[in-house]
Protein backbone atom coordinates (compact mmCIF):
# COMPACT_ATOMS: atom_id res chain seq x y z
CA UNK A 1 0.00 0.00 0.00
CA UNK A 2 1.56 3.37 -0.84
CA UNK A 3 1.46 6.38 1.62
CA UNK A 4 -0.03 9.02 0.95
CA UNK A 5 3.28 11.13 0.16
CA UNK A 6 4.12 7.60 -1.81
CA UNK A 7 1.18 8.82 -4.08
CA UNK A 8 1.86 12.71 -3.98
CA UNK A 9 5.06 11.97 -5.55
CA UNK A 10 3.74 9.46 -8.27
CA UNK A 11 1.50 11.79 -9.65
CA UNK A 12 4.16 14.87 -9.87
CA UNK A 13 5.87 12.55 -11.56
CA UNK A 14 3.14 11.73 -13.63
CA UNK A 15 2.75 15.22 -14.32
CA UNK A 16 6.05 16.64 -15.04
CA UNK A 17 6.26 13.60 -18.05
CA UNK A 18 3.38 14.69 -19.67
CA UNK A 19 4.09 18.11 -19.14
CA UNK A 20 7.75 17.63 -20.74
CA UNK A 21 6.38 15.64 -23.46
CA UNK A 22 3.97 18.02 -24.93
CA UNK A 23 6.46 20.93 -24.41
CA UNK A 24 8.61 18.79 -26.47
CA UNK A 25 5.93 18.65 -28.58
CA UNK A 26 4.90 21.79 -29.05
CA UNK A 27 8.75 23.12 -29.46
CA UNK A 28 8.51 20.54 -32.37
CA UNK A 29 5.27 22.02 -34.54
CA UNK A 30 7.18 25.82 -33.67
CA UNK A 31 10.15 24.50 -35.20
CA UNK A 32 8.68 22.68 -37.95
CA UNK A 33 9.02 24.16 -41.58
CA UNK A 34 5.76 25.75 -42.38
CA UNK A 35 5.80 23.81 -45.23
CA UNK A 36 4.98 20.30 -43.43
CA UNK A 37 2.13 22.32 -41.32
CA UNK A 38 -1.32 21.05 -42.80
CA UNK A 39 -2.79 24.12 -45.08
CA UNK A 40 -5.95 25.73 -44.12
CA UNK A 41 -7.01 24.13 -47.60
CA UNK A 42 -6.14 20.83 -46.23
CA UNK A 43 -8.54 21.32 -43.43
CA UNK A 44 -11.45 23.48 -45.01
CA UNK A 45 -11.24 20.00 -48.09
CA UNK A 46 -11.61 17.88 -45.25
CA UNK A 47 -14.64 19.50 -43.86
CA UNK A 48 -15.64 20.33 -46.78
CA UNK A 49 -15.68 16.80 -48.26
CA UNK A 50 -16.99 15.74 -45.21
CA UNK A 51 -20.32 17.83 -45.00
CA UNK A 52 -20.65 16.70 -48.56
CA UNK A 53 -20.85 12.81 -47.96
CA UNK A 54 -23.13 13.99 -45.45
CA UNK A 55 -25.17 15.74 -47.57
CA UNK A 56 -25.58 12.74 -50.16
CA UNK A 57 -25.80 10.34 -46.89
CA UNK A 58 -29.28 12.19 -46.00
CA UNK A 59 -30.56 13.20 -49.81
CA UNK A 60 -30.09 16.48 -49.26
CA UNK A 61 -29.84 18.86 -52.18
CA UNK A 62 -27.22 21.92 -51.64
CA UNK A 63 -30.23 24.42 -52.11
CA UNK A 64 -31.59 22.85 -48.97
CA UNK A 65 -28.95 22.64 -46.56
CA UNK A 66 -27.68 26.34 -47.32
CA UNK A 67 -31.39 27.06 -46.63
CA UNK A 68 -31.70 24.80 -43.24
CA UNK A 69 -28.53 26.24 -42.41
CA UNK A 70 -29.26 30.20 -43.08
CA UNK A 71 -26.02 30.22 -45.41
CA UNK A 72 -26.00 31.52 -48.83
CA UNK A 73 -26.04 28.54 -51.67
CA UNK A 74 -22.51 30.10 -53.18
CA UNK A 75 -21.40 30.31 -49.79
CA UNK A 76 -22.12 26.50 -48.88
CA UNK A 77 -20.85 25.29 -51.99
CA UNK A 78 -17.66 27.13 -51.60
CA UNK A 79 -17.34 25.18 -48.12
CA UNK A 80 -17.99 21.94 -49.74
CA UNK A 81 -15.31 22.60 -52.44
CA UNK A 82 -12.62 23.86 -49.30
CA UNK A 83 -12.18 27.12 -51.17
CA UNK A 84 -13.97 28.55 -47.45
CA UNK A 85 -13.29 27.61 -44.00
CA UNK A 86 -16.29 28.26 -41.93
CA UNK A 87 -16.79 29.49 -38.63
CA UNK A 88 -17.60 27.59 -35.93
CA UNK A 89 -21.04 29.24 -35.78
CA UNK A 90 -21.90 28.21 -39.29
CA UNK A 91 -20.82 24.44 -38.73
CA UNK A 92 -23.01 24.43 -35.77
CA UNK A 93 -25.80 25.80 -38.08
CA UNK A 94 -24.54 23.03 -40.88
CA UNK A 95 -24.73 20.79 -38.40
CA UNK A 96 -28.26 21.27 -37.12
CA UNK A 97 -29.32 21.23 -41.32
CA UNK A 98 -27.76 18.12 -41.31
CA UNK A 99 -28.91 16.35 -38.42
CA UNK A 100 -26.06 15.50 -36.90
CA UNK A 101 -23.78 16.46 -33.98
CA UNK A 102 -21.68 19.86 -34.24
CA UNK A 103 -19.17 18.81 -32.71
CA UNK A 104 -18.71 16.31 -35.32
CA UNK A 105 -18.03 19.05 -37.46
CA UNK A 106 -16.00 20.79 -35.30
CA UNK A 107 -13.60 17.99 -35.51
CA UNK A 108 -13.53 17.52 -38.71
CA UNK A 109 -12.89 21.31 -38.71
CA UNK A 110 -9.41 20.62 -36.37
CA UNK A 111 -11.80 22.97 -34.25
CA UNK A 112 -11.88 20.23 -31.60
CA UNK A 113 -9.36 16.75 -30.39
CA UNK A 114 -11.13 13.99 -31.99
CA UNK A 115 -12.43 11.80 -28.71
CA UNK A 116 -10.70 8.57 -27.41
CA UNK A 117 -12.37 4.81 -28.26
CA UNK A 118 -13.22 3.24 -31.34
CA UNK A 119 -13.98 5.55 -33.97
CA UNK A 120 -16.77 2.98 -34.40
CA UNK A 121 -18.66 3.20 -31.59
CA UNK A 122 -18.40 6.99 -31.75
CA UNK A 123 -19.83 6.76 -34.98
CA UNK A 124 -22.45 4.54 -33.74
CA UNK A 125 -23.83 7.03 -30.86
CA UNK A 126 -23.64 10.07 -33.05
CA UNK A 127 -25.50 8.17 -36.64
CA UNK A 128 -28.57 6.70 -34.02
CA UNK A 129 -31.78 8.80 -34.47
CA UNK A 130 -33.27 7.44 -31.82
CA UNK A 131 -30.89 9.32 -29.17
CA UNK A 132 -31.34 13.32 -28.81
CA UNK A 133 -28.09 15.33 -29.17
CA UNK A 134 -27.66 15.53 -25.52
CA UNK A 135 -28.07 12.19 -25.20
CA UNK A 136 -25.60 11.55 -27.57
CA UNK A 137 -23.65 14.19 -26.00
CA UNK A 138 -24.08 12.14 -22.62
CA UNK A 139 -23.29 9.47 -23.79
CA UNK A 140 -20.13 10.22 -25.83
CA UNK A 141 -18.86 11.83 -22.37
CA UNK A 142 -19.33 8.49 -20.42
CA UNK A 143 -17.84 6.20 -23.04
CA UNK A 144 -14.59 9.01 -23.05
CA UNK A 145 -14.27 8.41 -19.34
CA UNK A 146 -15.00 4.70 -19.64
CA UNK A 147 -11.60 4.15 -22.47
CA UNK A 148 -9.65 6.51 -20.18
CA UNK A 149 -10.28 4.75 -17.15
CA UNK A 150 -9.41 1.59 -19.06
CA UNK A 151 -6.19 2.95 -20.18
CA UNK A 152 -5.42 3.68 -17.19
CA UNK A 153 -5.93 0.61 -15.00
CA UNK A 154 -4.02 -1.10 -18.08
CA UNK A 155 -0.87 0.75 -17.61
CA UNK A 156 -1.07 0.29 -13.82
CA UNK A 157 -0.70 -3.58 -14.36
CA UNK A 158 1.39 -3.75 -17.25
CA UNK A 159 2.33 -7.20 -16.95
CA UNK A 160 -0.89 -8.92 -16.35
CA UNK A 161 -3.01 -7.90 -19.44
CA UNK A 162 -6.69 -8.90 -18.96
CA UNK A 163 -6.25 -10.51 -15.38
CA UNK A 164 -9.10 -11.56 -13.86
CA UNK A 165 -9.98 -9.43 -10.72
CA UNK A 166 -10.62 -11.24 -7.42
CA UNK A 167 -14.36 -11.83 -6.35
CA UNK A 168 -13.76 -8.56 -3.79
CA UNK A 169 -12.56 -6.28 -6.13
CA UNK A 170 -15.50 -6.97 -8.64
CA UNK A 171 -17.76 -6.95 -6.07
Amino acid sequence: MQTPSEFVREQVTTVRETVDRVASNVAESVTRPISEAPSVATVSSQVGDFIREQRNAARVSLRELARTAGVSNPYLSQVERGLRKPSAEILAAIARGLKISAETLYEQAGILDRRSGNPDTVAAIRSDSALSERHKAVLLELYETYVREHRSSQAATPNVPNSPRSSKESA
